[in-house]
């Protein structure tokens, strides 16, 4: 049974940058479908990016140019690195694999 704790989240001001780590425990045979979602405050949880069927990644229109996934096969695991962050990204954000969720980390904007 795959499991996924991710790190990283944190307080940062606006136009900062973090880097979030997703570590997959168990046997991942492809990264194919792994992603990093998040849901802010009275809001739907939604698709932040996703790795598709050819290995490249299909990002949200809010955070393509700024955000940017990539992995480390040799660890099992996926990071996200965030920058130009702003404040509307304010969420927790949580890694999925195959129907399975992270316990998700907490990613604060504000200055």
């Amino acid at each position: 049974q795959v499991q996924l704790v991710e790190s990283g989240g944190g307080l940062v001001q606006p136009g900062g940058s973090l880097r979030l780590s997703c570590a997959a425990s168990g046997t991942i045979f492809s990264f194919t479908g792994m992603g990093w979602y998040r849901q802010a405050p009275g809001k739907a949880r939604e698709l932040v990016v996703l790795i598709n069927s050819g290995s490249g990644r299909n990002y949200a229109d809010s955070v393509k140019g700024r955000f940017t996934m990539s992995r480390d096969n040799a660890k099992n695991t996926v990071y996200l690195q965030m920058n130009y962050l702003k404040p509307e990204d304010t969420a927790v954000y949580y890694c999925h694999y195959r129907g399975i969720w992270g316990q998700g980390t907490q990613v604060t904007v504000s200055s």
